[in-house]
């Protein structure tokens, strides 16, 4: 991989030479072009291929890690972590790397706390009237 991109940056540097010094095609400028998109695509395609044999390289090393964690386990009986690691995630240990609310989200709360104010409100009147309710009939005897 390393070998293949020095090859590439050496050809880039090749042509770029030939151009600044007028040893070039002259009138190839749209063959350059060319080659220059397809070294490019080449030199992308590389790097995706490298970085997919990176990962596969970490994920069967990772397996082995696995493989390795759970033959301990079995041996001195000890169980995974997963339920703690699950139960974890409902706390939030820092405010400042919550999840940001939407605007939706930000109205329908505003929305909610409108409403139990108003509820709050309602109840503290309808507790009142009903006690003036009871004081009144308390005052009044029907004959």
């Amino acid at each position: 991989m390393a070998a293949f991109i020095a090859k590439q940056m050496v050809g880039n540097q090749l042509s770029a030479v030939k151009d600044a010094a007028g040893g070039g095609d002259g009138g190839g400028d749209g063959d350059d072009k060319e080659k220059a998109e397809e070294e490019e695509r080449e030199r992308q395609e590389a790097i995706r291929e490298a970085e997919e044999r990176r990962k596969e390289k970490h994920r069967k090393m990772e397996e082995e890690r696995e493989k390795m964690r759970q033959d301990i386990r079995d041996k001195y009986n000890i169980k995974k972590k997963e339920e703690i690691v699950e139960a974890m995630p409902q706390e939030e240990p820092n405010p400042l790397m919550r999840k940001k609310k939407t605007p939706e989200e930000l109205a329908a709360e505003a929305e909610q706390e409108e409403l139990d104010d108003f509820t709050k409100l309602k109840n503290q009147i309808e507790t009142q009237v009903n006690e003036l309710k009871t004081q009144i009939e308390g005052k009044c005897v029907m004959q």
